[in-house]
């Protein structure tokens, strides 16, 4: 990522609408997750979700980011067990881990194959991942270059390539079905040249008001999701796969 926005991003990770949300859709897929699981957050960022992890329970908690600033920042705010490292590469015994998160990690990644393989090897047999790609390449944009995506999935794909690896899916699907459509006619105007395409920061810079209707409209489809919904559609694919 840019360095400018991943300051950005520091500053919004922790109460900006789309982070909130995402954190809450993560912590609704631990239901059944015992308290004393070993969990990885690969791409970790500032450690946010490790600090909701802690007051959901969650004690053996660990962090990686290949982003030397994202894990001082960890440090900074207490986090141990943390450290730079790449998605590729963990550093972590065989069958460490009966969590592993990679949240909008895996389309930063060349070689996804070989992310994936290290993500099932660090996992103990019948151990869970949890993963979130963005969806729909006709969705590319400025945010995906800004961040330094390598792609975008489809669902076919992103099913494909995790089973490749080794895993067995439980359960995937979409998710922010609900802002998808506002996605899509914003990219229409941009193809149409009636809307210059925006910066990424733009949208999750949200306050006041937008910023907690945006907040809610997906807190309540995270509710829908928990309770087993399934959308058609959505601007992120998530799966949950099963160690063999």
């Amino acid at each position: 990522m840019e360095e400018h926005y991943e300051i950005k991003y520091h500053q919004l990770e922790k109460d900006g609408w789309w982070f909130l949300a995402r954190r809450d859709i993560i912590l609704r897929l631990f239901t059944e997750i015992p308290k004393h699981s070993s969990i990885l957050d690969i791409g970790c960022s500032g450690g946010v979700l490790l600090l909701d992890l802690a007051r959901e329970g969650f004690s053996d908690t660990y962090g990686i980011d290949i982003s030397k600033r994202a894990i001082q920042k960890c440090k900074d705010q207490g986090i141990e067990n943390v450290k730079v490292a790449d998605g590729r590469e963990t550093g972590y015994q065989d069958g460490f881990f009966d969590i592993v998160i990679a949240s909008d990690t895996l389309e930063h990644i060349h070689n996804e194959h070989k992310a994936l393989g290290e993500w099932q090897r660090i996992l103990k047999t019948g151990g869970i991942a949890i993963i979130f790609v963005p969806a729909h390449m006709f969705l590319w944009g400025k945010h995906d270059e800004i961040n330094q995506h390598i792609k975008r999935y489809s669902k076919a794909d992103f099913k494909n390539a995790v089973q490749k690896s080794g895993f067995e899916i439980a359960r995937i699907g979409y998710w922010n079905f609900l802002l998808f459509f506002s996605a899509c006619i914003a990219k229409m105007l941009e193809h149409l040249k009636l809307k210059k395409s925006g910066t990424p920061e733009e949208i999750l810079t949200a306050k006041g008001l937008f910023h907690a209707l945006l907040f809610k409209v997906l807190a309540f489809e995270n509710r829908l999701i928990g309770v087993g919904f399934r959308f058609p559609v959505g601007m992120s694919l998530f799966c949950v796969a099963r160690k063999k």
